[in-house]
């Protein structure tokens, strides 16, 4: 069976040609340009759902990141108070010492008692440091102050931050573990022992419960020590795993600009010769004349 082949079957035929030839060279130009793989979802559908997928793991592991900085902020400020802290209640210790012998004239003792007492000013402060607005020694409470008249700490949600899908840090200290509460506070230690050396009584007593704080409070410092650790190994997971995302994002959405270059002189080179071709085969036929 013979097909009859017209001119203007032909025709169509090399504009089918031509337009798919163009459509490829524009979509080249436009990765070149963009230099994106993927201009729109429909481009591509599996690889945008795909980019999707990284760019939201990509935010994810940003927020870790904000909220480790925000970490280390919280831990640093909580490790200098906690070292402000022990240093105040190390020289306490070495002021009751002293004040354990029973021959001090009243004027040494009432020296001592009045650095006891600016240690024990010195010790408050600490305990109502605040980071960020909140207390370092009181979470998420509200309250004026973290210490209360009363000498307890005023009670507040834990802080956390969220450092991995998985993983969670404490950032906050737990000030009635740290100083102790009410009557057996660090506070209350210091006020009965300046009020004792004015009295003229036996400080030495004291020095035991004094000591006992003091290895409370080392050992509460060095938890704060191990969870910095945690968060430094955290921030550098974060690190390789934003590395990481970014070639996965990389290998979904950039192109390769030399690879891309090459296709499309290659497609301008197949185009200008469909162009040829077709001007030379759609010669002007008897029936153009006749119109």
């Amino acid at each position: 069976m013979i097909t009859r082949v017209t001119n203007q079957t032909m025709l169509h035929g090399a504009q089918r040609s031509l337009q798919v030839n163009l459509a490829r060279l524009a979509d080249l130009q436009e990765k070149a340009s963009s230099q994106k793989a993927i201009g729109r979802p429909s481009d591509d559908p599996a690889a945008a759902a795909e980019a999707l997928r990284v760019r939201a793991e990509i935010g994810a592991n940003q927020q870790y990141g904000r909220n480790i900085a925000d970490g280390e902020g919280w831990l640093t400020q909580l490790d200098n108070a906690m070292t402000m802290s022990k240093r105040a209640l190390d020289t306490a210790n070495d002021l009751t010492l002293q004040g354990s012998n029973s021959a001090l004239p009243p004027t040494a003792r009432e020296a001592l008692a009045l650095n006891i007492e600016s240690l024990r000013t010195e010790l408050m402060a600490q305990a109502n440091a605040t980071y960020g607005g909140r207390f370092l020694f009181a979470g998420n409470s509200d309250a004026p102050a973290a210490v209360a008249p009363d000498l307890t700490f005023t009670p507040g949600g834990t802080v956390e931050r969220r450092v991995g899908s998985h993983e969670t840090i404490r950032v906050d200290a737990d000030g009635a573990a740290v100083f102790g509460s009410g009557p057996g506070s660090a506070f209350a230690l210091l006020d009965t022992i300046a009020a004792d050396l004015r009295a003229g009584k036996d400080v030495s007593v004291h020095l035991a419960p004094l000591q006992q704080r003091i290895q409370d409070l080392t050992a509460h410092h060095s938890e704060i020590g191990t969870r910095h650790a945690r968060l430094l190994g955290a921030k550098d997971v974060v690190a390789d795993a934003s590395l990481a995302l970014e070639g996965e994002r990389a290998a979904v959405e950039d192109v390769d600009l030399a690879s891309i270059i090459l296709d499309l002189k290659l497609q301008e080179t197949a185009y200008q010769g469909a162009l040829a071709v077709s001007a030379r085969v759609l010669q002007p036929s008897l029936m153009d004349f006749l119109r």
